[in-house]
């Protein structure tokens, strides 16, 4: 199937309470906005509900301090029968300075009906404009 690109863009700043004991934020508050990140674009693209089916990969390359403005971008870069595969990248960016990788994951979101089954995604809107 071919795929139409398709980005969002989340931005969110990091408190206190979504950081570790070293002043940073915790990995597992980064794969939560990750995730969220890819729900987004899958949704947007597949036009279905979907559910996260795998974390294919998670990378953690900088530090993101309290304070820190970051960047979500989620990018479909498959689509399948009733599956996606979506690249989340995670920017962060201190006051006055420019902003540098933070992280970045791969994430399979499957499109599913409103049981929670596998449903097929419709092909006939994917080069369709985005709302």
């Amino acid at each position: 199937m071919t795929t139409p690109p398709v980005t969002i863009e989340l931005k969110d700043v990091v408190f206190p309470e979504q950081a570790n004991h070293y002043g940073t934020l915790f990995a597992g508050h980064a794969l939560q906005l990750m995730a969220k990140a890819a729900f987004l674009a899958a949704r947007s693209l597949s036009r279905r509900d979907v559910v996260m089916a795998r974390v294919t990969g998670a990378e953690f390359l900088s530090p993101v301090s309290i304070g820190q403005v970051l960047t979500l971008r989620a990018s479909v870069s498959r689509v399948g029968r009733s599956s996606l595969t979506v690249g989340v990248t995670g920017l962060a960016e201190a006051l006055g300075a420019p902003s540098e990788p933070a992280f970045k994951g791969e994430f399979e979101m499957v499109a599913v009906d409103a049981t929670g089954r596998p449903i097929r995604i419709d092909p006939s809107h994917l080069n369709e404009e985005i709302a």
